[in-house]
């Protein structure tokens, strides 16, 4: 769902430039040609279009003037019991919100594309008088082959709604909906329908499409392997054309995961080397990453190289080549690729505000790229952006809440890195902050309990942590009392059953075994705690004898606490296990180079010291376990910075200035200001609300029953809302007469408890992009505004979002966390 001002991004090989749309081209996307504007700064800024999956492709919209699909009947045919003419009924309408064409289209792309240069140097020849729906249609197949399907359909509508008659258009929009077979096969019949009015080259990609989908009986692998049959004819039939080579490509690993072999990788790969032999840019770059993937990823390094320069506009396109980079070990250019990537998502969530799980592979590319920071020694930044996932608003549709996605990746490597390089007081001063709040879940819990006892001990704070020991015993003790309790119930169970003693015991077995997964994580904690605890006391032994009990301990703190209890020997050879486990990462290696001066093997200190040199090109030298190797570069005679300077690879692509692709952190984005008046014809100014948080409600008038329902669970609320400082302002589609109306019906004697303004113009609700540009109707949304009237977090939608308590205690975490600077790049 897009919101706010529209931006295009424009970019070639260099780069993603930002520029604004004139608000005239979103309500009426059916122009003959795009309006050119002057490029904004980018590095401020947010940019770039909207979301491409969490929200999955199944759930989209059609274009208002686009065939219904085959299973929905035309408006003039009555069915077989129809009454006469004079008195027939009309037939009801969608509810408020909802698309005119059904429940399928209610969510995914419900305003206009624009043309976003950066998607790819594609063509596929369509049948159409419109250039620009040729256009779209080539924008389209580009955003299709960075798997930005979202934004594939968004386009292919596009070109629907300015070329009904477009048959591949409908093909576009069933190939932008790879996982939902049902709404796949709805497009692809409508393209069917068109058929006639499209080329040849059409009409065998159509058909080919049509037979995937048409038996829902047939074996997926039979089928799978007979649309790579209709492909490889396309390839015959059109060989200089490079679309069809490359979705021929994009199948054939496809299938892969699918049961079907691949009995060669050169010979797919060879269907690359002729793309880009004819187009070095081609995206295709991105099928050669994904082939080589778990194969031979060095096979895939000039790809890598040119995979984000053949579509920059598209963060997938930046990360695939982090894969590659991270899987032959170059850490540092691994980063580079995964920042770029995220770069680009920010920049598509804050301009139009989405949720970050929204946004396909935004989590997933973030979190690995905390992880690469970690592994070339940048914790504090890694810290940062884990810190920012936190941060981002959560959502109990896409992201549980906080218990998936973003958050839980943002926890899990902010405890992970913070433990690792021994970053005691920012790990302290988060969670007193409330960025580790404690978690239902045992071994979400544990993970943050075992990381804060640590941080704890290590400082002195004793008492705190005894704390934490003590709250883990009392959880313990009562959870083996719920076991105790199951294994009596279910044992006395068997016995009314008068079932034989093997079956009574086992009964009794199985109910309390469901309960051994969270003892163990609960009692492993505790042990873990305590060997800190005796660690910061200086009783090796004893903390050695608890860690061995505590489960998960790495081996890179094993090695200190060896140490620590005396047993040199034992000390170094963990330390260079964790060293050869993690080949190529600069912590293990610092820490092994440690243990070696620690245990006396000065000259061995200094030879793996070298090798940490090479490596430690971008750490951070501040960090404790750089602190502690001072000693061994005193003894090379080298400078304070001791880091050999960093070189770039002869293999990489153009690579843009990071910041010309957009902030390395999340923001929230300015709200819109709005004029109103209420019931009483007051004029009510967004500009009223600053210096304090507001909730802005978006409805579709006293008339939408779902509507009153959102109002009703909100209003009993307001006190609370009030209570924690934040105000709540309503605004309608009803003209002012029709607010003051409903309100006295519904005896509320024209008040509220929060204000309620009209926006019967729906000027506002298309600038907050709550409106459908392609059916030209306005769309539910809730808001939450800071005290500077930017966005924390929203909800537009064919539903209105009623969950208020959510809304409030969301509210609060968002508004106590606040978001603090983030440095800018990895630094060279």
């Amino acid at each position: 769902m897009r919101h706010a001002v529209r931006m295009l991004v424009v970019g070639g090989v260099c780069g993603i430039s930002l520029i604004a749309l004139p608000a005239a081209f979103a309500a009426a996307p059916d122009k003959a040609t795009p309006p050119v504007a002057k490029p904004a700064a980018p590095t401020s800024k947010p940019a770039t279009p909207a979301s491409n999956a969490a929200t999955k492709p199944t759930d989209t919209a059609k274009p208002a003037d686009v065939t219904k699909p085959a299973d929905t009947k035309p408006a003039d045919t009555k069915p077989a019991d129809t009454k006469p003419d004079s008195v027939e009924e009309a037939a009801p309408g969608p509810l408020p919100g909802h698309s005119l064409h059904g429940d399928a289209f209610d969510d995914g792309p419900r305003q206009a594309a624009v043309l976003i240069p950066g998607c790819g140097d594609v063509h596929f020849p369509v049948t159409t008088k419109q250039p620009l729906v040729q256009k779209f249609i080539d924008q389209g197949v580009g955003q299709l082959h960075g798997f930005w399907y979202f934004e594939a359909e968004r386009s292919f509508r596009q070109a629907a709604s300015l070329d009904p008659d477009c048959a591949s258009a409908y093909w576009g929009m069933a190939m932008a909906n790879v996982n939902n077979d049902k709404r796949a096969k709805g497009f692809i019949s409508e393209a069917l329908k068109r058929k006639d009015k499209a080329s040849a080259y059409e009409k065998l990609w159509i058909e080919a499409l049509n037979e995937f989908y048409a038996d829902p009986k047939k074996k997926d692998v039979d089928r799978r392997k007979q649309y790579v049959r209709r492909l490889e004819n396309i390839v015959h039939e059109y060989p200089d054309d490079l679309e069809a080579k490359a979705f021929l490509l994009l199948q054939i690993y496809v299938n892969h995961g699918r049961g079907i072999t691949i009995s060669s990788y050169e010979a797919a790969s060879a269907l690359g080397r002729e793309i880009f032999a004819k187009n070095a840019k081609h995206p295709a770059h991105h099928y050669i990453i994904h082939l080589w993937d778990a194969e031979k990823p060095q096979r895939a390094l000039h790809s890598a190289a040119w995979g984000g320069p053949s579509s920059p506009a598209i963060a997938h396109m930046w990360h695939m080549p982090g894969h590659t980079y991270s899987h032959v070990k170059r850490y540092a250019d691994g980063v580079w690729q995964q920042e770029a990537a995220s770069r680009v998502d920010h920049a598509q969530m804050m301009q139009f505000r989405i949720m970050p799980d929204q946004i396909h592979n935004y989590a997933h590319n973030h979190e690995w790229l905390i992880r690469n920071l970690n592994y070339i020694g940048q914790p504090r930044k890694g810290i940062q952006l884990a810190s920012n996932l936190i941060e981002m608003p959560r959502h109990p549709k896409h992201n549980g809440g906080g218990k998936s996605g973003a958050p839980n990746f943002g926890r899990t490597r902010l405890l992970e890195t913070a433990v690792r390089y021994e970053l005691w007081d920012e790990l302290i001063e988060l969670s007193e902050r409330g960025y580790l709040d404690p978690q239902d879940d045992a071994n979400l819990d544990m993970q943050r309990v075992r990381a804060l006892g640590a941080a704890y001990f290590a400082k002195g704070r004793k008492e705190d942590g005894l704390k934490l020991v003590a709250d883990v015993e009392a959880r313990l003790a009562k959870l083996k009392k719920e076991q105790d309790e199951a294994g009596a119930k279910a044992e006395k169970e068997a016995q009314d059953k008068k079932q034989p003693a093997d079956k009574v015991t086992k009964a009794k077995t199985d109910a309390r075994n469901g309960f051994n997964a969270r003892v163990t994580t609960l009692e492993h904690a505790i042990q873990s705690l305590k060997g800190h605890e005796q660690l910061a006391a200086g009783d090796g032994k004893q903390a050695l004898a608890h860690f061995l009990k505590a489960g998960n301990v790495s081996k890179e703190l094993l090695s200190r606490v060896h140490f620590a209890a005396g047993d040199k020997a034992k000390a170094e050879q963990t330390a260079l296990e964790a060293k050869n486990a993690a080949d190529k990462q600069v912590h293990p290696l610092a820490n092994y180079v440690d243990m070696l001066q620690r245990v006396g093997k000065a000259k061995e200190a200094e030879e793996a010291f070298k090798q940490l040199r090479d490596l430690a090109r971008y750490s951070e030298l501040d960090a404790p376990i750089f602190k502690r190797l001072a000693p061994v570069a005193k003894a090379l005679n080298l400078p304070d910075d001791w880091r050999l300077k960093p070189e770039s690879a002869a293999d990489l692509g153009p690579r843009p200035d990071l910041d010309s692709l957009g902030p390395l952190a999340w923001r929230p984005s300015p709200a819109p200001g709005f004029q109103l008046p209420d019931a009483n014809g007051k004029q009510i100014s967004l500009t009223q609300y600053r210096g304090k948080p507001v909730v802005l409600i978006f409805y579709l008038g006293f008339g939408c029953v779902h509507c009153v329902e959102q109002l009703r669970a909100f209003k009993p609320m307001t006190e609370e809302f009030q209570r924690a400082g934040i105000e709540i302002l309503a605004v309608s589609t009803d003209s002012v007469a029709d607010i003051k109306k409903s309100l006295v019906d519904a005896k509320q004697d024209g008040k509220y408890p929060f204000p309620i303004v009209s926006d019967n113009s729906m000027q506002v609700f298309k600038a907050y992009r709550a409106y459908d540009d392609f059916e030209k109707l306005p769309l539910h949304a809730t808001l939450l505004l800071d005290a500077s009237g930017n966005v924390l977090w929203q909800d537009i939608s064919y539903e209105p979002f009623a969950d208020a308590k959510f809304m409030l205690k969301e509210s609060q975490r968002l508004l106590k966390l606040g978001h603090g600077p983030v440095t800018t790049q990895v630094k060279r």
